[in-house]
């Protein structure tokens, strides 16, 4: 088949990293397998700031590069066989994917879809409506998170328009990191003048306004009640808030927290296989593709309970939870996983079989085309 894929939050090949833009690679490197996938367009239609003027100036715009890929796809024969978007919001409608499969005749599929009915007639009314009209006319609605599921399912006509994806990535990658842990640990310590018999913990994380710094935010105070232990904390990340990141943490001794700055995708499993615990306090996260990277590469997550991340850290088993935005709690969690460093080990070696064999891009591919086929073909019937 082959695939309009196109991303209204991000497009995959935006130069800002994120877990949005790497769970949208993923998607496409799964999907190449077994399919033709192209990227149908950049636009992006998110508003961040609930301005309904702007709202309808995108929405406009949409509608305007929807008919111009609809005009050259019928001049050209080349109409795709199917359409696929990821990551649909309120904040980020899909102004194309809706008109082009009805102008088009081929299937409409969604991933990673959320619905919010308490933003009916507020600031992102004008997105809010259009996703929930898109949602209704989706042929398949791939959902990552099961919590997403359930304002989602009650648009659907028929229970079997919604499948369930675990969030994966390239497993084999990171685990090969894993089986280098005392080189990359080595490496790490001496590029950034860490003691290695101290426990190193790793924080992963975009440096910007809004939940990211909420996350930073309590880590720095959860760290402040640990200044008791020994501990060193690597945290990889950069961006505009990268001022209040640091004066979060400012209050801490001199040395005990290490900025490493933005890294590379291909750097990233280094940092996590060196590392003993991977700490993130997940505010509002949707399940967060660096605590699944993580446990790929063999490092145990300690996370906020929150969104899709119980999806992805299996609680006592490849990590630890808590209730999200609490300090205490957090600082409780990190401090009972590294007094246990034997927990760590078990942790570590499950965490490598599991993402293995529930989160790897083969057995997502596999899901992908069945998902794919099975719908296109029932809707041709």
């Amino acid at each position: 088949m082959n695939i309009a894929f196109y991303a209204p939050m991000k497009h995959p090949g935006s130069p800002v990293p994120s877990g949005d833009r790497e769970m949208a690679r993923n998607l496409i490197r799964a999907m190449e397998r077994n399919h033709s996938v192209s990227v149908a367009s950049r636009f992006c239609s998110r508003d961040g700031a609930g301005d309904p003027v702007r709202q309808q100036r995108l929405a406009d715009l949409g509608a305007n590069i929807a008919a111009r890929l609809i005009r050259r796809w019928n001049m050209a024969g080349e109409t795709p066989d199917a359409w696929f978007t990821y990551h649909v919001y309120h904040k980020a409608p899909d102004w194309l994917g809706p008109a082009v499969s009805k102008a088009c005749g081929i299937p409409y599929f969604m991933a990673e879809v959320s619905h919010a009915p308490k933003q009916a007639g507020g600031k992102w009314d004008i997105g809010y409506r259009a996703t929930d009209a898109a949602i209704r006319s989706a042929d398949g609605i791939i959902g990552l998170s099961t919590l997403d599921a359930a304002c989602v399912m009650p648009l659907l006509t028929g229970r079997d328009r919604y499948c369930h994806l675990a969030p994966f990535t390239d497993t084999a990658l990171l685990a090969a990191a894993a089986g280098k842990r005392a080189e990359h640990r080595n490496e790490i310590c001496s590029r950034f003048a860490l003691a290695p018999e101290i426990p190193i913990l790793l924080a992963v994380g975009m440096m910007r306004d809004g939940d990211k710094l909420a996350s930073y935010s309590v880590l720095a105070d959860a760290m402040g009640r640990l200044d008791d232990r020994d501990w060193s904390l690597l945290v990889v990340g950069d961006g505009p808030a990268r001022a209040d990141v640091e004066a979060a943490f400012a209050y801490l001794l001199p040395g005990r927290v290490i900025y490493a700055g933005a890294v590379s995708s291909d750097a990233l499993p280094a940092f996590y296989a060196a590392a003993d615990l991977m700490v993130w306090p997940a505010v509002n996260e949707a399940y967060g593709m660096a605590l699944l990277e993580a446990q790929a590469a063999g490092l145990p997550v300690a996370a906020g309970r929150t969104g899709g991340v119980p999806d992805v850290v299996r609680d006592g088993r490849t990590g630890a939870l808590c209730p999200v935005g609490d300090p205490v709690a957090f600082a409780d969690t990190v401090a009972g996983l590294v007094s246990e460093p034997a927990r760590l080990d078990a942790m570590r070696d499950k965490a490598l079989v599991v993402t293995a064999a529930e989160n790897d891009i083969a057995t997502a591919a596999h899901r992908l085309d069945s998902i794919l086929r099975t719908t296109t073909k029932a809707r041709t019937a």
